[in-house]
């Protein structure tokens, strides 16, 4: 069950579609005219219910198979929403809006799981039900736990929930996944450490924050280096350092930084998080100030159910060839908010390959086209080989 022809027949429209959305990207909620091209599409391509605004503004199609006897209802999700970032690939596509971009190949992942609505409403080769999700606000604000608090999974009746991102580095017409920890945690933390400012002169009649900040920053790399198990994958990263001091000759009375944590364990997690605490406090205080420790958990670690990894490595072998599905491939530390879904519904997410193109996040980045269809026929196979009519 190769790449199917009608993808190919139908890879001009669904570009089109993919180009629109890349040309008018929206930010976290603000998806509505996004929102309102997926639905209006879903409701052209005859699906038995299109619901608005699950989640604020996210998007769900329901086609129904042939056949109903298996009661099984199969998730397929999307993410809708760019990212702040200018583009500057120059593409005739390019984006319309200043300071916003798909740089993260959602309008791609989008444009796939349409493709693939498209095709299953017009064959309804399977007997249950297909959900199709298209969620806002995967970059930072927690979409996909947004549509689950707002009843996707009862209210639609899911048992198990699929998803795809493209990867740049990994061949167009290839798949990567794992399955347990594929992608990490993603926790925030603030630190302000508070002295006493002085003249720079008299460090002497101070308590230099900026000397305790700059230790703190240093041993926070303790935490990696010697409290976690070295089998264990944990980053700490601080991201912004800053005082209150505004020239040279000055002791700042405040300093202030802020970083994230990834962890691929909920047990490091826990542990990541005492220690930023307690190195924190403990190193501002062997310097005579204080710290205040704000931390914020993210996402959690995205986990893949060993059986519905097992489907999905079939459904991508079935589509590609066994040889272009590497089913084992190392975890990533970046985060991602499906990881709600999967907590909630057992499921299984996946790398589809994106060619050397830039890489996400970059305002360079593309999302390659020819990868349409392979992802269209992924989603398809899986729906068609989890929910097989029975002769």
């Amino acid at each position: 069950m190769p790449v199917r022809n009608r993808f190919a027949e139908l890879l001009h429209e669904i570009t089109e579609w993919r180009r629109d959305i890349h040309a008018h990207p929206e930010l976290m909620f603000d998806c509505h005219r996004t929102a309102a091209k997926v639905a209006g599409l879903l409701r052209d391509f005859g699906c038995d219910e299109v619901v608005e605004g699950i989640g604020r503004t996210g998007v769900v199609g329901v086609i129904r198979g042939r056949a109903l006897g298996s009661g099984r209802v199969v998730g397929l999700r999307a993410d809708m929403d760019a990212l702040p970032i200018t583009e500057i690939t120059g593409l005739p596509h390019a984006s319309t809006v200043p300071g916003k971009m798909h740089a993260c190949g959602h309008d791609g992942h989008t444009a796939i799981l349409l493709g693939a609505a498209k095709h299953l409403a017009e064959t309804r080769n399977f007997d249950g039900s297909v959900v199709v999700v298209f969620q806002p606000a995967e970059e930072g604000e927690a979409g996909a736990l947004a549509m689950i608090q707002d009843g996707l999974m009862d209210r639609f009746g899911i048992d198990e929930i699929y998803g795809l991102h493209n990867a740049p580095g990994l061949p167009v017409g290839s798949f990567a996944t794992r399955s347990g920890p594929l992608q990490a945690s993603a926790d925030e933390f603030r630190i302000v450490v508070t002295g006493r400012g002085g003249h720079a002169a008299e460090p002497h009649r101070a308590v230099d924050t900026t000397l305790a900040a700059c230790q703190i920053v240093v041993s926070l790399q303790s935490i990696v280096a010697r409290n976690v198990d070295p089998l264990h994958s944990v980053v700490v990263t601080v991201g912004t350092f800053r005082t209150d001091s505004g020239a040279s000759n000055i002791i700042a009375h405040r300093a202030e930084m802020a970083g994230t944590v990834r962890c691929l364990d909920a047990g490091m997690r826990d542990l990541a998080e005492e220690r930023v605490k307690a190195v924190a406090v403990s190193t501002a205080a062997a310097f005579g100030a204080e710290a205040e420790v704000i931390y914020e958990r993210g996402y959690p670690v995205t986990v893949n159910a060993a059986e519905n990894t097992g489907h999905a490595v079939a459904a991508a072998a079935a589509v590609v060839g066994p040889d272009r599905v590497d089913g084992n491939t190392p975890p990533i530390m970046p985060a991602e908010d499906f990881s709600y879904m999967l907590e909630a519904r057992p499921g299984a997410y996946v790398f589809l390959g994106n060619g050397d193109s830039a890489q996400c996040h970059h305002p360079a980045y593309e999302f390659d086209d020819s990868a349409i269809p392979v992802g269209c026929s992924y989603f398809v196979t899986l729906v068609e080989q989890r929910l097989p009519l029975r002769s």
